[in-house]
């Protein structure tokens, strides 16, 4: 473990990935050597970047587009592409490298690729993990990119420093542009394939989306402007440079302004109360649980016991610790 700290410490990516390895894996023997080596990195900072949209909007393009400018300013990029895992199999194609092929080759780029395992909110279960070790080893930028499902895909703003989200051109109007949802979270947001015929109606669009933000209420952590829409092409490499500087500024401002500490406290808050509930959850798969499930599951499947008061009733024998109660 030493050895292995030291190496990641170092900038080694093969290091980096025994590391991301060992971290998503489930074996309790894991899980520990896991928990030791997040103990025992130096605190390091990136700029983490949450990217969603959805599915055929062009994120893996984008993303490539954006790493090689980054890259070519010197900057150090980590990409963690999370894949949906089939519901009926598990499986994941995790073929996001295959996609990014110029940005996988690039030295100062790292490309991570994880699935999803059911988890909800576009992210996978050690996202926040892995974006910690991606920060020891060294990168300067972090992407996260989301799975792709839709308006309830915000669970990757609670991890990131700002939230990008990607639209195609004519993919709504003022009023989808002022739903709750991944919209009034989004610190930036970008149409792409603003380019060739589809260019007018990417401007249509951007400024459809940019008089829907000025109908919602400002946020206290953003500066004037902001949160706003912009076009870009990751196919011509157009706006990149524009949404990075926007990027750049808006970290900046909330740096100064005491919003990006505080966002950052709140982040370590979440991560601790959802580590809780997944161990509750763990608990829940013991052997012998498992058989209290299976019995009051069959009882309320054949109509004997209202499917509330089983609940209520297996809550209050693990709130007890003793023989659940009598129905």
């Amino acid at each position: 473990m030493d050895d292995l700290t030291q190496a990641l410490t170092a900038g080694n990516r093969r290091a980096l990935s025994r590391a991301i390895t060992l971290i998503e894996s489930t074996r309790p023997d894991h899980r520990a050597q896991g928990t030791a080596l997040l103990a025992a990195l130096p605190r390091r900072e990136a700029l983490r970047i949450g990217l969603s949209g959805t599915p055929g909007v062009g994120k893996s393009t984008f993303i490539e587009a954006f790493g090689k400018m980054l890259t070519g300013r010197g900057l150090k990029v980590a990409v963690l592409a999370v894949d949906p895992s089939s519901a009926r199999s598990g499986g994941s194609i995790l073929g996001d490298k295959t996609r990014m092929e110029m940005l996988a080759r690039d030295p100062l780029a790292f490309i991570r690729p994880s699935p999803s395992r059911a988890e909800l909110g576009g992210v996978a279960r050690r996202t926040r993990e892995t974006i910690r070790l991606c920060e020891a080893a060294g990168f300067d930028v972090v992407l996260v990119e989301t799975v792709g499902v839709g308006q309830s895909e915000t669970l990757v703003a609670d991890m990131t420093d700002l939230f990008v989200l990607l639209l195609a051109p004519a993919g709504g109007d003022e009023l989808q542009g002022v739903k709750r949802g991944i919209m009034e979270i989004a610190d930036l947001i970008l149409i792409n394939k603003a380019d060739g015929d589809l260019r007018d109606t990417a401007m249509r669009t951007v400024a459809d989306y940019a008089g829907a933000l000025r109908l919602l209420r400002r946020r206290p952590q953003d500066p004037p402007g902001f949160p706003k829409a912009l076009p870009v092409s990751a196919i011509a490499v157009q706006g990149l440079d524009t949404a990075w500087d926007d990027m750049v500024h808006l970290n900046d401002w909330r740096q100064a302004q005491g919003h990006f500490r505080a966002r950052r406290a709140e982040q370590a808050r979440q991560w601790f109360l959802a580590e809780l509930r997944a161990g509750l959850l763990a608990r829940l798969d013991q052997p012998e649980m498992r058989a209290r499930l299976r019995e009051t599951g069959d009882s309320v499947a054949r109509g004997d016991e209202d499917p509330a008061a089983a609940a209520a009733r297996m809550l209050d024998w693990l709130g007890a610790g003793s023989e659940p109660p009598p129905r």
